[in-house]
């Protein structure tokens, strides 16, 4: 039956998708698609990881050992001299001039730049940015920078990501979830964590909470930890078990490691912009900041060399309790320190690997006055920086469990980093990785919630008792209506003796009529009927009305019964913002629902 015969059909401007039966997901067969495609961005990032740590190796080896080696080396076998002072300013230059005249996507630690290009650039970023990251970020952690390869390979892995997805005609949200996957491969790659990267995919990088973003990513990060018994170690990186048999009170002893972690790690942050601040208004160019930060860095190393470089070392002694106290309490204030001015100066490094040795010093100098292994407490300790400082508890749960291969900790953990989550969202507006981006002018948001738009449905917030004009109103009648009506609306429905809908008036069409004699004595049935005119139903979402509203240019969208056609209700654009007004309002507005009950109706008790 065609809409002409079927006076009740209406042209279905959203191709019928609005009244199917919804499902608990959007996600369609496009996800088998972009699940090939993350196999291939898991095994580049997986190589992109081994590339950079070899790079590190390489750059470490050759400045301060003159070796040719891509070997692991740790810089506590670093003589100190007037040389340790020289190679961080020579490697912070050489960065200074990668950033300049290379790109200045490279400062910095690597996911406030993946932020970015996921939330405002399209989820697009460059083959310079994927070939400079990782060299800039070996030349930094190299010649002594206290910062971990974690940052520089999310944002090399997401580079890998993106740009295979520029290869093919993919959406935004597409290529968003691809370039996380090369994220979350690299990260996986480096510390054989993929269930810590699939959420710190999650709780940081998606912004959602999709099967069409996630089956992708934890393939990447599947794909990733098959490759890295090939290109690194199988296991854990730092392989622990505590068997900690802590009393039934011993849980608020790891909520308070938790809340030292979450002051310390708002101590730090704090700090580090306070820094950034003074560099930015010194009288010279950016360019020479990282050749600065360099100087702090290999005065740093005259005191402590064991503060230098990436520090698994450090990690690594600290739970196993292998490093005296003072030596403990020495590496914490000497990386600390250099790590603020380094960081600030605007180099390239990563922040993860340094907030396991700030979290883990300060836990394990706490463990020393608390039951059981100093090197338990250390491990919440990095937990507790990490998710705390990263926003991020449950990436800083499963990482720590996923490094050390000691389930039996997760408890715990998860109270501590929860604890420290806590007091930096209390203390902090803004975390390390988002106050980066709101100084260039960006806000974000960390939050995830039901869009209200999707969850009421168009009987919820449309207007019931609706003004008509009926069909069989003359042209001069609707015309004299709008003029001497001073309150009348802008546009009105149009119903049939039965209540049916028929089409829309408008005060515009009334003015029009009046200067074309034509129409003078014609009904107005006979002018309004439409058979495509846009209308919802009462049980369609009101994310499909706003989304009809924007298809079809119309401020008011009628509702009607999907049997009978009868009008049911109008929507107007003031009552889709009267929608977000009660959703804040449910969340701001708090009152009793036990106790005095004046004011309710009876029918309701």
């Amino acid at each position: 039956m065609s809409s002409q015969e079927n006076p009740h059909r209406t042209h279905d401007f959203m191709g019928g998708l609005s009244r199917r039966e919804a499902g608990d997901f959007t996600t369609d067969k496009r996800v088998l698609a972009l699940t090939g495609m993350a196999l291939v961005v898991g095994t580049g990032g997986a190589f992109a990881a081994w590339v950079l740590v070899s790079l590190i190796s390489l750059v470490t080896n050759l400045t301060w050992f003159g070796r040719l080696s891509v070997a692991p080396a740790s810089l506590a076998e670093a003589h100190r001299s007037v040389w340790m002072v020289l190679i961080p300013v020579i490697g912070g230059l050489v960065i200074g001039l990668m950033a300049r005249f290379g790109s200045e996507n490279i400062r910095g630690h690597g996911i406030p730049e993946a932020i970015e290009a996921i939330l405002i650039g399209g989820s697009r970023m460059s083959l310079k940015v994927a070939i400079l990251k990782p060299l800039s970020s070996a030349v930094s952690i190299g010649t002594g920078g206290p910062f971990g390869a974690e940052g520089p390979i999310i944002m090399t892995g997401g580079a890998i990501g993106s740009l295979f997805a520029q290869c093919f005609n993919l959406s935004s949200a597409e290529r968003k979830t691809l370039l996380v996957a090369g994220a979350a491969a690299g990260m996986t790659a480096i510390f054989g964590s993929p269930i810590a990267a699939i959420m710190l995919a999650v709780e940081l990088l998606l912004f959602e909470w999709k099967p069409r973003s996630f089956i992708p990513v934890a393939v990447a990060a599947c794909v990733s930890v098959c490759w890295r018994p090939f290109l690194f170690q199988t296991g854990p990186l730092f392989p622990k078990q505590f068997h900690m048999d802590l009393p039934w009170w011993g849980i608020l002893l790891c909520a308070a490691m938790g809340i030292i972690a979450g002051i310390q790690s708002g101590i730090l942050t704090t700090l580090l912009y306070k820094v950034e601040d003074l560099f930015e208004a010194l009288p010279i160019h950016w360019m020479w900041c990282p050749a600065l930060g360099g100087l702090v860095i290999g005065l740093g190393g005259l005191i402590e060399p064991r503060a230098l470089g990436v520090g698994y070392d450090i990690i690594d002694g600290l739970l196993n309790s292998s490093i005296l106290p003072a030596s403990v309490l020495t590496i914490l204030l000497v990386k600390a320190a250099i790590w603020l001015v380094a960081l600030s100066s605007g180099t390239s490094g990563g922040v993860l690997a340094p907030l396991l040795i700030f979290g883990g010093a300060l836990g394990w100098l706490v463990g020393l006055v608390l039951p059981g292994d100093p090197g338990f407490w250390a491990l919440l300790g990095m937990a507790a920086m990490m998710g705390g400082t990263m926003r991020a508890p449950l990436t800083g749960t499963f990482f720590a469990v996923e490094l050390t291969g000691d389930v039996s900790a997760l408890l715990p953990l998860l109270a501590a980093t929860v604890a420290a989550y806590a007091v930096t969202v209390l203390l902090l507006r803004r975390s390390i990785l988002t106050e980066k981006i709101a100084r260039r002018g960006q806000h974000i948001t960390r939050e995830y919630g039901i869009d209200p738009f999707e969850f009421a449905r168009a009987r919820d917030i449309m207007i019931k008792e609706v003004d008509t004009l009926p069909t069989d109103m003359t042209v001069d009648t609707a015309t004299s209506f709008f003029v001497a009506t001073a309150n009348a609306h802008r546009i009105y429905p149009v119903v049939d003796s039965n209540g049916v809908l028929k089409g829309l008036v408008s005060r515009a069409d009334a003015l029009r009529w009046q200067q074309e004699k034509e129409f003078s004595g014609q009904l107005l049935g006979d002018l309004v009927s439409d058979a495509s005119l846009p209308v919802a139903h009462p049980d369609d979402t009101v994310g499909y009305v706003a989304d009809l509203m924007l298809i079809t240019d119309a401020g008011r969208i009628p509702i009607v019964d999907p049997q009978s056609g009868r009008l049911k209700g109008l929507i107007a654009r003031k009552d889709l913002l009267q929608l977000r007004h009660t959703l804040r309002a449910s969340e701001t507005e708090r009152r009793p629902y036990f106790g005095s009950r004046k004011g309710v109706d009876k029918e309701q008790i």
